[in-house]
């Protein structure tokens, strides 16, 4: 299957450990000397609306990425904010 950057950025990234919608492919990293790509970049969740700034990035190796379909891409790494519970910025302001 060929596969275009633009056709890349429509298809919406999922963990096969935890079964987490992680979002979409925001950008890629390429190594220019091989012309190989060597990351993924999936940008970070907004924090409220996008006034208090975003999560970080989700950088996914591309050794990480199992299976690339017609709509979605299958990874097999670690999510860091896949079991955030709710109401925590509720608890955070009340500390």
């Amino acid at each position: 299957m060929i596969c275009r950057f633009s056709d890349l950025r429509c298809k919406e990234v999922i963990s096969i450990k935890t079964g987490t919608k992680i979002g979409f492919v925001d950008d890629i990293e390429f190594d220019s000397c091989t012309a190989k790509i060597c990351r993924i970049i999936v940008f970070g969740r907004s924090k409220f609306f996008g006034l208090l700034g975003r999560e970080d990035d989700l950088v996914i190796n591309w050794c990480d990425i199992e299976i690339i379909g017609e709509d979605t891409v299958l990874v097999s790494c670690d999510v860091p904010f896949g079991g955030k519970k709710k109401g925590g910025f509720l608890k955070n302001l009340l500390k």
